[in-house]
């Protein structure tokens, strides 16, 4: 109820919806209305009312809840279910419990605060409360296994896009699971899966975007920033979660038409930092000095070696740096 509130709110053309006009549309009581909107006051949302002419949001609070993020997505699929939590161990590992349990495709799970987050290779950290965002999919492809660590290239696309339009930021995407900001990183991705020989069970991507960090840990300051240090303004965390999810929906599917990232090149490698200049790659045991030249359809990583040959670098265990920085 109270997300079909908020959002015919959102959506009202005029920004103003009369009681009577949200009663029709939700077939409900007036008084039934006028509980939902006071309980949203009461979390933060401020609500004019004026005779003749109806309610309207006049600040929304800076929250991800359920009801606030399905208020604002225009998906068909993708994040139709939320589950919100204040907080929570890892939105990875609920969203695999949930999966196991039967959770619908598109399921977004979502927190506040985040004690144990994982990030590649096992790393973890924890994460300020309502400063950053902090989500997982549950995703049911119906594709082969091998063909799965494309969709961490997808949701880094769909990240730095919506970042770009709705941030007016100049994000890039770092090769295979990062987007930074004038060379810094402000978003990870994780992709864990669940599969037989021949079948995904479910796949659950996580993302993690620094939105509101006004400060950074010394030990990090210089590979990293947030969006808010970047632009100098507090980002709506649930419009920008609507903005990556809506992009992540369009170009999933394109993905599944595929399998692989033929039709998303163009765009990638557009956006892909560090192409046409000098990476370092780093492979268990070894390394070697080469210059990037973007992705292939399979998601593998392009480098020239010094000796004139090309390497395809696939993302598993491999980094890829910059030869000075992080990009």
């Amino acid at each position: 109820m109270k997300k079909k509130v908020l959002k015919a709110l959102t959506e009202a053309r005029d920004g103003y919806l009369s009681g009577q006009a949200l009663c029709d549309a939700l077939a409900v009581s007036r008084t039934a209305v006028w509980k939902v909107i006071n309980q949203l006051k009461e979390e933060g949302y401020q609500i004019e009312s004026v005779p003749h002419r109806g309610y309207r949001i006049l600040k929304r609070p800076d929250v991800v809840t359920a009801e606030e993020i399905g208020s604002r997505l225009q998906t068909e699929t993708i994040g139709r279910q939320v589950v919100f939590y204040d907080v929570i161990d890892s939105t990875n590992n609920e969203a695999k419990r949930l999966a196991e349990t039967g959770a619908a495709d598109g399921t977004l799970v979502v927190t506040e605060l985040q004690e144990h987050g994982k990030g590649r290779r096992g790393r973890g950290w924890v994460t300020p409360a309502k400063a950053s965002i902090m989500m997982s999919l549950v995703l049911r492809p119906q594709i082969r296994p091998e063909h799965a660590s494309s969709v961490t290239l997808v949701m880094g696309l769909a990240v730095a896009e919506a970042c770009r339009e709705f941030c007016k930021v100049d994000a890039r995407i770092k090769w295979p699971n990062d987007v930074v900001v004038d060379g810094r990183k402000i978003c990870g991705i994780l992709t864990e899966l669940s599969s037989e020989v021949d079948y995904i069970n479910y796949l659950v991507i996580g993302t993690g975007i620094n939105a509101n960090l006004t400060e950074l840990p010394l030990e990090i300051a210089a590979t990293a920033t947030s969006l808010t240090l970047q632009t100098g303004m507090k980002i709506d965390r649930a419009g920008l979660i609507a903005a990556c999810l809506e992009r992540f929906e369009t170009y999933y599917r394109k993905f599944l038409q595929t399998e692989d990232v033929s039709l998303l090149l163009l765009q990638y490698n557009a956006l892909l930092a560090g192409k046409e200049g000098r990476v370092c790659v780093l492979e268990p045991g070894k390394e070697y000095i080469g210059t990037s030249h973007g992705i292939n359809e399979r998601g593998e990583l392009l480098v020239e070696r010094e000796d004139g040959t090309i390497e395809r670098v696939y993302a598993g265990e491999v980094s890829v740096r910059g030869i000075y920085g992080y990009v």
